[in-house]
């Protein structure tokens, strides 16, 4: 789990300088729970994938993976993981982002699919005001292991 973290953050640092935040937070409050969403999803399948690159593997095996982590039932209960641990901050900007979620696939219940984009809304928001903070939420999912939805 510790070379996890570390790819993660490394991941983190590539785009970040890690510690300092790419926007003012009052600014990325002015963006859209659904832009945020879309943002948050491109970031958390960056730093998934990332976690997962080492020890080499084939690419076959690398994709299995991630996707078991980015679909929205991991995403769900990956959530159910952080909320314990989020702010007062953190928890209103899950909310938003399951407020603002509005169309989902067929093969997703609505709760699934709202949980979901809450937990991508929240990865986007911290991603540009606070990488360190997301990489501290991060270490609390398991992601050596599949987790039940």
């Amino acid at each position: 789990m510790e070379q996890k973290q570390a790819t993660l953050a490394i991941a983190t640092a590539l785009v970040t300088d890690g510690s300092r935040s790419l926007f003012d937070p009052v600014s990325v409050r002015q963006l859209s729970p659904a832009a945020l969403a879309y943002f948050g999803d491109a970031v958390y399948e960056l730093l998934i994938r990332a976690a997962y690159l080492l020890p080499p593997q084939r690419l076959q095996r690398y994709h299995e993976k991630v996707v078991a982590q980015v679909r929205a039932e991991s995403q769900s209960a990956h959530l159910k993981l952080l909320e314990p641990h989020l702010t007062s901050a953190e928890a209103d900007i899950v909310r938003r982002g399951r407020n603002a979620a509005s169309s989902r696939s067929n093969r997703r219940d609505a709760e699934t699919y709202q949980r979901a984009s809450s937990l991508e809304t929240l990865v986007g928001y911290l991603y540009l005001c606070d990488p360190q903070r997301l990489m501290q939420l991060l270490a609390h999912l398991p992601l050596d292991s599949s987790v039940e939805p």
